[in-house]
């Protein structure tokens, strides 16, 4: 599509009116034409034109034209050049300065003005000249101080009037960029979050199924451990599908459906809720034995959740990575925080570097220090592997989501 362009800018609006000046200054000079006045062409209509021609370049160059229009008016006038108002192209110029340029500067050229044109009179006083005093009185130069100071005053409001209307704007820009921020950081934040709960969600699920589906198909020839293996494997997918239809309900903004079986959306994960897990988890043939008790009263909703995500992920990589037989979950508390810790028989990973690399146990960190808290992850003392979480009850995350 074609842009376009403002015909009338401010650049030839000082064109227009350079040339309407040179055209009224000319006009009204030779209207006002006296006996005995100094002839107007060709001096007096020299500086009516390089003053008046200067405006077109008075908010390029607002010092160079104030200069220039202030000798302009102190030369004309005492030369006795027709009356005319030549003078308000210096103050035109002197309202721009104001405009532009510190307050110095225009209140510098009225003060140069001023004296110049008391110079002037003493000079034609000194020669003994008549009229000396028609130049410029006392009276004259008080009251064009007054005018000047108010063309200024004039100026500077304007100007201030302005700074203040781009600062605004500046602060509506910077909000709205510290908008757009918040908004993508916020929709990272859930993009990530939801990426958790999926992969928390079917890797634990899908693991078990994989365990169970290898014991059915190991156990052909007994059929009551085929039978029950894929009971097991048919209780996982079906806590597996309630699970994702509540985390699509949230992408969707929309409550779970009932399921197929009429069994509603699965409450949503707490340690209370722990024993379920592992009860599943030993239901696929890794023992898992309960130490200690989830604490007493309501949790915090994001420790609570990030509580129960911690041991299910951990119970994951213990079913699909570890090789391990048993594996044995701490739950406490102290006065400010939950402790949740894993502990298993297998092998772990062979390379440290796989602690760094693995998404489960990235997810397990980065669930804890959602919450203010940390994890560690890596070889038990005894053998083995474990999973240790410390969640403040009392962190950034939490008081955020509580008081929302």
């Amino acid at each position: 599509m074609a842009v376009t362009r403002k015909w009338w800018t401010p650049a030839r609006a000082d064109i227009a009116l350079a040339a309407a000046a040179l055209i009224i200054n000319v006009v009204m000079a030779a209207g006002t034409a006296k006996r005995g006045d100094t002839a107007l062409f060709p001096g007096g209509l020299a500086l009516i034109a390089l003053g008046s021609a200067a405006l077109a370049v008075r908010r390029r160059h607002p010092v160079i034209v104030l200069v220039v229009t202030m000798v302009v008016s102190v030369v004309y006038y005492p030369l006795g050049y027709p009356d005319g108002p030549l003078a308000l192209v210096f103050v035109v110029a002197l309202y721009t300065a104001a405009v532009e340029c510190r307050l110095y500067v225009p209140l510098s050229a009225a003060a140069l003005l001023n004296a110049g044109f008391v110079v002037v009179n003493a000079l034609r006083d000194a020669d003994g000249d008549e009229d000396a005093n028609m130049v410029m009185g006392a009276r004259s130069v008080a009251g064009l101080t007054f005018w000047l100071l108010l063309v200024i005053a004039l100026g500077q409001y304007v100007r201030n009037r302005r700074d203040f209307a781009a600062a605004a704007e500046r602060r509506a820009l910077e909000a709205e960029r510290s908008r757009e921020q918040e908004a993508r950081r916020r929709a990272t934040e859930e993009r990530l979050r939801l990426a958790r709960e999926l992969h928390d969600v079917l890797a634990h699920q899908i693991s078990l199924i994989n365990v169970q589906a290898g014991a059915a198909l190991h156990r052909r020839d007994d059929p009551a451990q085929a039978y029950a293996a894929l009971e097991a494997i048919k209780g996982a997918s079906k806590q597996t599908l309630r699970e994702l239809r509540g985390v699509l309900g949230v992408l969707r903004q929309v409550d779970g459906e009932d399921g197929d079986d009429g069994s509603p959306v699965a409450p949503t994960p707490s340690l209370e809720r722990v024993g379920e897990l592992l009860a599943r988890t030993s239901a696929a043939g890794l023992p898992v034995t309960l130490v200690g008790q989830v604490p007493g009263g309501p949790l915090p909703a994001p420790v609570d959740l990030a509580g129960y995500r911690i041991v299910q992920e951990a119970l994951t990589n213990a079913v699909r990575h570890a090789g391990a037989s048993a594996v044995t979950v701490h739950i406490g508390a102290t006065a400010d925080a939950v402790v949740v810790q894993i502990d298993d028989d297998g092998t772990g990973p062979a390379d440290p570097a796989a602690l760094e690399s693995g998404n489960g146990l990235r997810g397990i960190r980065e669930r804890a220090a959602a919450v203010g808290g940390e994890a560690t992850a890596g070889p038990g003392p005894a053998g083995g592997f474990r999973v240790r979480a410390r969640l403040p009850l009392r962190g950034p995350a939490g008081q955020m989501e509580e008081s929302a």
